[in-house]
């Protein structure tokens, strides 16, 4: 089974590093103890997304509901034959992982199948679902059974993974509505989408970002460095975002280069080195 187990685990840190190189750079400055565990959150949230993203030429709505059925079951066995769900049972149990946040996520990606425009209920629905829970697994992960640490944290962790899924939204608006049909913030329409509209999404954004921030600096140190790369990476694509007319979010998506991860990652480091974060 150890054998098993480590390969499951390589599997999720390869479909890590294929999808993500962002995350994978994030993650490798955790401690070690956390890669795989991050690697199995991540590469089970990566799967899902793909089935409600990319699959057109498929059902997506058979693919997801067997890959729900076998998530659930492999949770309940303590084993899946699928490497990435056996991964992620493995990290279930070990973290206390509530089902709750597994339920709130698969949720969140069945509302993707269905195309729809959102109001602010369902829009926070949503980004509880697909961002804030999953921010919330990891947390359960750096706390390593510490359930005080957690309830700390677990709002910075929440604003987190929503300041992440926002920006998301913005850099892919062209993208989510061309490709899938898809407006996720409340009371905009893509035809009509200006500056007015863009400042008050990030206005909103900007709050997440700051509530974040101080839950970064209360994590464990073998979390703190990760995390905040994994931040500062977000804050950096935001801050583009903020230079940007309205117009070029319709007509382009903007990304952080290489080099620039690069940079991000030596000033994290250093910062990490001088304790002043």
């Amino acid at each position: 089974m150890e054998l098993f187990d480590l390969t499951s685990y390589k599997c999720s840190r390869l479909i890590t590093q294929h999808y993500s190189t962002s995350f994978t750079l994030g993650i490798k400055t955790l401690d070690k103890k956390f890669h795989f565990p991050v690697y199995a959150v991540y590469g089970f949230v990566r799967y899902a997304d793909e089935i409600v993203d990319t699959f057109h030429d498929h059902d997506k709505g058979a693919l997801l509901q067997e890959f729900k059925e076998s998530t659930y079951k492999a949770i309940t066995s303590k084993i899946s034959l699928n490497p990435i769900l056996h991964a992620f049972q493995l990290v279930v149990h070990q973290y206390q992982i509530e089902h709750e946040f597994i339920e709130a996520f698969l949720h969140s990606m069945e509302m993707d199948l269905e195309g729809k425009r959102y109001d602010k209920d369902l829009y926070d629905e949503y980004i509880y679902g697909s961002a804030e829970v999953v921010g919330l697994m990891c947390l359960r992960v750096f706390c390593e059974g510490d359930r005080e640490l957690f309830e700390k944290l677990k709002e910075p962790a929440r604003s987190l993974g929503a300041a992440f899924q926002k920006v998301n939204f913005l850099r892919d608006m062209k993208s989510d509505y061309q490709e899938r049909g898809r407006v996720y913030f409340p009371k905009i329409d893509f035809q009509c989408f200006d500056n007015g509209c863009k400042k008050e999404i990030e206005e909103d954004i900007l709050k997440d970002f700051d509530l974040a921030y101080e839950g970064i600096l209360k994590l464990p140190r073998s979390a703190r460095m990760g995390v905040y790369l994994a931040y500062i990476y977000y804050l950096k694509l935001f801050k583009k975002i903020q230079h940007l007319p309205a117009a070029r979010i319709l007509s382009e998506r903007v990304r952080v280069p290489d080099n620039t991860k690069i940079a991000l990652l030596l000033g994290t480091y250093v910062k990490y080195r001088l304790n002043t974060i």
